[in-house]
């Protein structure tokens, strides 16, 4: 059984207020999506890593990929319109390559701070309990918004019932392929991710303890977060 890393960086990075997509801005002279792909280089029970580019950029990414040895990524695809069709995206190639019972890890390329203890513990959960999700409590407050006025709201949510959820997101390749052939026939199309796909599927998911730390880069104030925690690690 082998382990496959499916990394999605086909972001435009709008939220940034920049031109370069996110994933592709650099930091101390290293692309975000380096740190995020050597985080899996790195990690032994790692076979494979499939990339979904921004259409492109894909060869900016293959220069980079042989420039910093990234020897694990065996492809680079171009993403899709949205998150769930880049996902797919990757697992068709992963079909092409990899058998049924290959354990997935979805993993999004902005978040480039994912622990080895995360991955060893979302492949672990993956095999015995068939899925896994990384998750960390809720600590806020979480209240509800108006659908007509974001800046008000009337309902307030048990934070105790709450999880924030992370990456990476893993299934048995079997498993995740028939969850996007069943949300195709559904009619599921834009999905944020695959533990939302999966529980609009019907389906239970099984939380993994993630981290604060395993930050993603979305706006500029998660720059100077992820600079800190460089700086730390």
């Amino acid at each position: 059984m082998k382990n496959i890393a499916l990394i999605t960086a086909g972001g435009s990075g709008t939220r940034m207020g920049m031109e370069i997509p996110k994933q592709f801005l650099t930091v101390y002279d290293k692309p975000i999506i380096i740190y995020t792909l050597e985080r899996f280089q790195k990690h032994p029970a790692i076979d494979s890593i499939i990339v979904a580019c921004k259409e492109g950029w894909e060869n900016v990414l293959e220069s980079y990929v042989n420039q910093y040895k990234l020897t694990k990524v065996s492809s680079i695809i171009t993403g899709g319109k949205n998150g769930q069709e880049s996902i797919k995206n990757l697992i068709y190639k992963a079909k092409e390559c990899f058998s049924n019972e290959d354990i997935v890890l979805v993993h999004d390329g902005n978040r480039p701070m994912v622990s080895q203890e995360i991955i060893s513990n979302t492949i672990s959960v993956c095999k015995e309990k068939g899925n896994a999700i990384v998750a960390i409590p809720c600590r806020e407050v979480m209240m509800i918004k108006k659908e007509d006025n974001e800046n008000q709201s009337e309902e307030e949510v048990e934070r105790d019932k709450m999880v924030r959820t992370q990456t990476p997101h893993a299934f048995s390749l079997k498993t995740l392929y028939n969850m996007h052939i069943k949300a195709n026939e559904k009619q599921i199309l834009n999905t944020s991710a695959s533990c939302s796909l999966a529980i609009n599927l019907g389906m239970k998911v099984n939380f993994v303890e993630g981290s604060e730390k395993n930050l993603k880069i979305t706006v500029k104030d998660d720059l100077d977060i992820f600079k800190a925690l460089l700086s730390e690690d």
